[in-house]
């Protein structure tokens, strides 16, 4: 495994709309095809088409509602039929074949009437025979589009829920905790740089999750836990949440301290991949575990409580070789935030410097200016109230994490 600095290559982005497009230009394309063979005719032939594709999926939609209607009422209580007819699809195709009949009796028929009848009900009957038996079923990227548009993915249930139970409640008090953690290990506060005062999450891509990291590399060992954060949650007073310290050693022996642990929620995953009743295999894992990345990475974007408090390391299973993969991308990590957090604060503007007065005011006599007094404005930037902090850490070489 190892940790990747860009993702575009790995993690999906989302869907998009080419397929409509296509599907629009192609639909343009032939109705001017018809209209230079058929001439007026054309309204004519694009109505019926219109009419056989839509009357399907409404007689569908039929035997859909007297299934809901007869045998699941009690899934609709307190809903209107509105919303039943919506749920079964007759909302949305009922128009289309109401306006498509319309424009056919408009411009006439371009069959003879009993054949265009005899072609309406045999597509309708066996459109919805078809669709009831599954042979026109959705496909599984259109499935999976489905699942991801509407967030009815298993991998957006479980980054919310990371985020919302657990990442959201902890991530505002890290930085106080670290503090604290320092306060009380003397021996380990010069390892902390100002980038690693952050909770770096582990995500594996094949979810397999070690519960002591020091298995996996033997560069990376545990050192202490931070102090526990207490709140009242789910009627539970005073629930307990761990944070763990690792020191984390380069090939010349260098340390550097951190908080590391794994995104818990992949341990879910992994367990559906490995239970036969989830229906959850190899390949399904992998695409939810990449989309809980994805979906987690957006949604913590977007968080005010949580920025810059939490780093995001996705492992690749490319290269199970390497048996220092987790310490090469924790200081690869390091590195990058520490080298951030430099240029951010090597960018801030300097303060103008003051004007130097002439010297004829300068001069004084017997003790007293010789010049009349006025106000004065420091043009210092503005100073805290806390004590001075270490921020040596932040300007060390790209040599000491390697």
């Amino acid at each position: 495994m190892q940790s990747l600095t860009s993702q575009s290559e790995l993690v999906p982005g989302p869907r998009g709309a080419l397929p409509k497009r296509c599907a629009l230009g192609v639909a343009a394309a032939s109705t001017a095809t018809a209209a230079f063979l058929f001439g007026e005719r054309v309204v004519s032939w694009v109505s019926m088409a219109t009419l056989l594709l839509t009357l399907g999926p409404s007689v569908h939609g039929v035997l859909l509602f007297l299934e809901e209607t007869i045998n699941h009422s009690n899934r609709y209580r307190g809903r209107s039929l509105l919303a039943r007819l919506s749920d079964c699809g007759l909302q949305q195709s009922l128009p289309w074949v109401t306006l498509s009949a319309l424009l056919l009796c408009l411009s006439g028929s371009p069959l003879p009437l009993p054949h265009l009848w005899t072609l309406l009900w045999l597509c309708a009957v066996f459109y919805a025979t078809f669709r009831s038996l599954g042979l026109t079923a959705p496909s599984e990227v259109e499935l999976s589009d489905i699942c991801e548009t509407r967030r009815m993915n298993v991998a957006h249930g479980l980054a919310w829920s990371f985020y919302l139970g657990y990442l959201r409640l902890v991530l505002p008090q890290l930085e106080d905790s670290i503090s604290a953690f320092c306060a009380s290990h003397q021996s380990s506060a010069p390892l902390w740089s100002r980038g690693s005062k952050r909770l770096f999450i582990l995500i594996p891509v094949n979810a397999n999750i070690s519960h002591k990291l020091e298995d996996e590399d033997d560069r990376v060992q545990f050192y202490d836990s931070l102090p526990n954060s207490q709140l009242d949650r789910g009627g539970v007073r005073g629930r307990v949440y761990k944070h763990s310290v690792y020191r984390v050693f380069n090939h010349k022996g260098q340390a550097h301290d951190c908080v590391v642990e794994y995104a818990t929620p992949l341990l879910t995953l992994h367990s559906m991949s490995q239970d036969s009743e989830a229906g959850f295999g190899e390949p399904q894992r992998r695409a939810q575990v990449l989309l809980f990345y994805r979906t987690l990475r957006d949604v913590l974007e977007r968080s005010l409580e949580c920025r810059n408090r939490y780093t995001l390391i996705l492992l690749d299973d490319e290269h199970e070789d390497d048996v220092h993969y987790l310490s090469k991308s924790l200081l690869r990590s390091l590195q990058q935030q520490d080298t951030e957090e430099f240029s951010m604060f090597s960018s801030l503007p300097k303060p103008p410097e003051p004007p130097t007065p002439p010297p004829h005011q300068e001069q004084s006599h017997n003790g007293v200016l010789s010049r009349e007094p006025t106000l004065m404005f420091s043009l210092d930037r503005p100073r805290t109230l806390r004590s001075p902090v270490e921020t040596s850490d932040c300007l060390r070489g790209p040599n000491e994490y390697s």
